[in-house]
C-alpha cells in the first residue's frame, strides 16, 4: 500500500499543479491602457452568484454625434465548458446583457452602468469583460474592462445592495431639483427608473404626506397622490407628475419628500415595498439663524471656489426663438477644499423690450444640483434652453448663483456669469413693383421702382439689387444699408437687349451682407417686361415701280363756266346799282316840284 501511495502521490500533485496553473491563467487584470473609447476610473466589484453593475465611461472624440448607442457585454469565450477550447479565460457572467445608452454628442463622454449576474461557479479574483458598442450607423468598437468578484459573506444577502436586486427603483435621475416659490403652484414631474434586472408589475407610488410644514412644504389639496403603473420594465423610466401649492408657513430650503413604492415581481407574486425619497427646493421666508449665519465674518472660514471651467452651445450659433443645449462645465478651482450640496441658480439677463428673461429653460426649472466636487474636479451639466424670439441681436449674460457647503463653511454663496451671443434671422420683403412702360422695344428703356422693407431685427448691410433676363441688359443697382423697420428704394432703368422669347419674366436678386461682411443668400423676386423688335418701313422701297397718275374726272358745269358766271354776276350788280340811283333821283325831283307848287298857292 505504501508503495502504491508513493506512485500515486506524484501524479496527484502534478494534476493539482496543472489545475492551479489553469485556474490562475483564467483570472487576472487585462491591460486597458490602449482603450480609446471605453475607460474605467475604478474597477467594478461584485459578489459571486449575485448581481452587480459593470460601470465605465464612453468617450466620443470622433467629432460626430453617435445616435442610438447600445453597450453590450458579449460572451467572447462561447461555451466555456467545451474541453477542446484553447481559450483559458472565463466569461464571468451567466448571460450576455446590454444597456441602451442613447445619443452621445461629439467630443463628450457619458457614464454607463450595465447590470449583470455573476456566475456562481467561478473563484474570487479579477476578470475582464468585453464591451461592444453599436450605434445606428454600425459597430463603434469592442474594448475590455476589468471587474473583481469576491465570495459573499454571511451578512451578504441578495437584497443587501440595490444593485443586486432583481427589481429596484431610482428617483430623480438625470433631472433638475424641482423649485417652488410661495405663493405659486409648483408643477413638476419626478423620473422613476427601474434600475433592477426584472420587470416590475402592479407598481404604486405612494407620496408620504405630513401636516407639519417642516416635513412637507405643500398644501394637501388632492384626496390621493398615488401614482399607478401596470408594468415598469427593467431599465424603463416613467414620470411621476405632481401639482401642489407652496405652503405659507414654510421656510426657504430643501425638503426631502418621502415615497413608498409597492410592486410585484410577477403578476401573482407577493406585494413588496421600497422606501425612497426625492428632494424639492422651496423659496419663502428665511430662518433667523440663517440670517445671522450670513452676516458672520466670512474671512475666518475657508471654502471652495466654484468656477465655470468651460461652456459650449449645441448648435454653436443660437438663433432667437429656437431651442439649444447649453453644455456647462463647473469646476472646483480649490486645490485642497471639497464642495458638497452645490446648488446652481441660473438668472438670465432681461430683454430690453418686454422685460422678460432672454434665456429660459425648457424644463421650467432654473435650479440644478451637483452632489459634490472634489478639489480640481469638473462636473458637466447639459441644459435644454431657448432664447426669446423678439430680442435684439447681441451678446447676453447668464448669471450663475452658487450655494454650497465646505468643511469649514456652510451655505457659502458666490456667483459667476457667462456671455452667450444670440443671432436674429434677417427678414425683408418688397412692396409693389412698378414697371413703366411694361412693353418696350429693343434699345428702349423702362423705369423700374419698388421699396425694400427691412422687417427683421438686424441691419441689412450693402443691399444690392440685380436684374437678369435674356431680353434685357443685365443691370445692378446699389441701395445701401437698411435699418430694422426702415425702407430702401429701388429706382433703375432697364434697357431692352433682345426680343422676348418667353413669358417676359425678369429675375430680381436682392443681396446683402451681415455684420461680419459675409454676403448672404439672395432673396429672389420677379417682374414682367416685354421687349419687341422696332417697326421700321422704307416708303421708297414699298412704293417703288407704282404708277401714281390718277384718272382725270370730267369737269362739272360750274367748273366749266365759272369765270363766265362771275362776269355776268358783276354786270347784273352794276345794273342794279345804276337803277337804284336813277329811281332815287326821280323821287327827289318829284318831291321838290310838289313843294314849289304849294308855295305859289300861298302867294296868290
Amino acid at each position: 500500500m505504501k508503495g502504491l501511495w508513493k506512485k500515486v502521490i506524484p501524479f496527484v500533485m502534478a494534476a493539482l499543479f496543472v489545475l492551479s496553473a489553469v485556474e490562475t491563467a483564467r483570472a487576472g487584470i487585462t491591460d486597458t491602457s490602449g482603450n480609446s473609447v471605453i475607460k474605467q476610473t475604478s474597477i467594478s466589484r461584485g459578489k459571486i452568484g449575485r448581481s452587480m453593475n459593470v460601470t465605465f465611461s464612453i468617450y466620443n472624440d470622433s467629432g460626430d454625434a453617435w445616435e442610438d448607442v447600445t453597450a453590450r457585454i458579449v460572451n467572447w469565450v462561447g461555451f466555456w465548458e467545451d474541453p477542446t477550447t484553447t481559450e483559458y479565460d472565463i466569461f464571468p457572467f451567466e448571460a450576455e446583457t446590454e444597456k441602451h445608452v442613447g445619443t452621445i454628442s461629439a467630443n463628450s463622454h457619458k457614464s454607463v452602468s450595465i447590470p449583470a449576474k455573476v456566475r456562481a461557479d467561478i473563484q474570487e479574483g479579477y476578470y475582464w469583460a468585453e464591451i461592444e458598442l453599436r450605434s445606428s450607423s454600425g459597430t463603434i468598437c469592442s474594448e475590455r474592462v476589468n471587474i473583481y468578484v469576491s465570495a459573499p459573506t454571511a451578512n451578504d444577502t441578495e437584497d443587501s445592495e440595490d444593485v443586486n436586486k432583481q427589481i429596484t427603483f431610482t428617483l430623480g435621475e438625470g433631472q433638475a431639483t424641482p423649485y417652488g416659490v410661495y405663493p405659486n403652484v409648483l408643477n413638476f414631474s419626478v423620473n422613476m427608473r427601474n434600475s433592477g434586472l426584472s420587470d416590475a408589475r402592479d407598481v404604486t407610488v405612494e407620496l408620504v404626506l405630513s401636516a407639519k410644514s417642516e416635513e412637507f412644504p405643500f398644501d394637501i389639496n388632492d384626496g390621493s397622490y398615488d401614482r399607478y403603473f401596470e408594468t415598469v420594465a427593467a431599465g424603463e423610466t416613467v414620470q411621476l407628475p405632481y401639482s401642489m401649492a407652496v405652503r405659507e408657513d414654510t421656510y426657504s430650503g430643501y425638503y426631502e419628500i418621502k415615497v413608498n413604492i409597492y410592486y410585484r415581481e410577477t403578476a401573482t407574486g407577493d406585494l413588496k415595498k421600497q422606501e425612497d425619497s426625492f428632494w424639492v427646493r422651496i423659496k419663502n421666508k428665511e430662518h433667523e439663524e440663517e440670517k445671522e449665519n450670513q452676516s458672520a465674518n466670512e474671512n475666518n472660514r475657508t471654502y471652495a471656489r466654484i468656477v465655470v471651467d468651460s461652456f459650449e452651445t449645441v448648435p454653436e450659433t443660437i438663433i432667437a426663438g429656437e431651442p439649444f443645449q447649453l453644455v456647462l462645465r463647473m469646476k472646483n478651482a480649490s486645490s485642497d477644499i471639497p464642495a458638497t450640496n452645490i446648488l446652481l441658480d441660473l438668472e438670465s439677463e432681461s430683454a430690453s423690450t418686454g422685460g422678460g428673461a432672454v434665456f429660459t429653460t425648457l424644463s421650467g426649472s432654473s435650479s440644478y444640483v451637483i452632489n459634490s466636487l472634489k478639489p480640481e474636479e469638473v462636473s458637466e451639466l447639459r441644459l435644454d434652453m431657448q432664447a426669446t424670439a423678439g430680442i435684439d441681436q447681441r451678446t447676453y449674460y447668464l448669471k450663475i448663483k452658487e450655494t454650497y457647503d465646505s468643511p469649514e463653511y456652510k451655505n457659502a454663496k458666490a456667483e459667476t456669469s457667462i456671455n452667450i451671443p444670440v443671432r436674429q434671422v434677417a427678414r425683408l420683403n418688397t412692396g409693389t413693383i412698378e414697371v413703366m412702360p411694361s412693353d418696350i422695344t429693343v434699345g428702349a428703356e423702362s423705369n423700374i421702382m419698388f421699396p425694400i422693407n427691412n422687417t427683421g431685427k438686424v441691419l441689412l448691410y450693402n443691399v444690392t439689387v440685380s436684374f437678369e433676363a435674356d431680353s434685357i441688359v443685365p443691370t445692378d443697382t446699389y441701395v445701401g444699408n437698411i435699418k430694422p423697420g426702415e425702407t430702401g428704394n429701388v429706382d433703375v432703368m432697364l434697357a431692352g437687349a433682345a426680343a422676348t422669347m418667353d413669358d417676359g419674366k425678369v429675375k430680381i436678386l436682392i443681396t446683402y451682407e451681415d455684420e461680419n461682411g459675409e454676403v448672404q443668400d439672395p432673396v429672389e423676386k420677379e417682374l414682367t417686361l416685354m421687349v419687341t423688335e422696332p417697326f421700321e418701313e422704307n416708303y421708297e422701297d414699298v412704293f417703288a415701280g407704282q404708277d401714281f397718275d390718277m384718272p382725270q374726272e370730267e369737269p362739272s358745269f360750274i367748273q366749266r363756266y365759272l369765270k363766265y358766271l362771275i362776269a355776268a354776276a358783276a354786270v347784273v350788280a352794276v345794273i342794279l346799282v345804276v337803277s337804284l340811283v336813277v329811281i332815287r333821283r326821280k323821287r327827289k325831283t318829284k318831291k321838290e316840284l310838289e313843294e314849289l307848287e304849294g308855295s305859289d298857292d300861298e302867294i296868290s
